[in-house]
């Protein structure tokens, strides 16, 4: 059976949003801990929900501190990048008649304030943020989520992400996991199929269509 429902997360997969992350996440501890701690030591937070990663953290009020660290990833909005070859991957895979989604750890105040001036939210036409869902990545409620709103079966969903969370949720959500090699710089993910740039998907579904598996 061929895909028909392509999801995306969206940090580290679409778009190129480590250095923000992390430098943010870095000045909002300083501000909130008295510690800067170094960059290495941060990279857990990238692929889960902001909350979860704070809570972490020796933070009381982490409501204050998901609003003090957006404004500090504000400071590094130029930084933040669409990956080169993902705008003409989603035109691609739109002539193809492929529906496409996200499913992503960001609220939807984050997905609109990090996302959509990107100019490339028109390809989706589901989304999924964290506060659709009461559990998130690595658990798969939010692929459910999805599925069952856009009326996607398993075996025709496929889930494009750059980080051990989502290929987690999606093993867990019983569906096919490709891996952004270009986002996450590592093969020790577990995968279906690995991605060494954004345009390699298109060889993937056309060869899960000619085959007809």
């Amino acid at each position: 059976m061929r895909y028909k429902q392509i999801v995306f997360d969206i940090d580290g997969t679409l778009i190129d949003t480590e250095y923000a992350v992390l430098r943010s996440l870095q000045e909002t501890l300083k501000t909130l801990c008295g510690e800067s701690l170094p960059l290495e030591k941060l990279n857990f937070a990238l692929g889960i929900t902001g909350e979860d990663a704070l809570k972490r953290f020796p933070i009381k009020d982490i409501s204050s501190a998901l609003d003090l660290w957006n404004k500090n990833m504000c400071k590094y909005s130029q930084n933040v990048t669409v990956f080169d070859g993902i705008p003409e991957l989603l035109e691609r895979l739109a002539e193809s008649g492929y529906k496409m989604g996200i499913v992503t750890s960001k609220t939807r105040e984050e997905y609109e304030n990090d996302f959509v001036p990107h100019k490339i939210h028109q390809y989706f036409s589901t989304v999924i943020c964290a506060e659709d869902t009461s559990e998130h990545k690595p658990m798969p409620a939010p692929l459910l989520k999805y599925m069952k709103l856009a009326g996607a079966g398993h075996n025709e969903t496929l889930y494009v992400g750059d980080s051990k969370y989502d290929g987690m949720c999606a093993g867990k959500a019983g569906i096919d996991f490709a891996l952004a090699a270009w986002g996450s710089h590592t093969q020790s993910i577990w995968a279906d199929y690995y991605l060494a740039k954004p345009l390699d998907l298109v060889k993937v579904v056309n060869e899960k269509d000619k085959n007809g598996e």
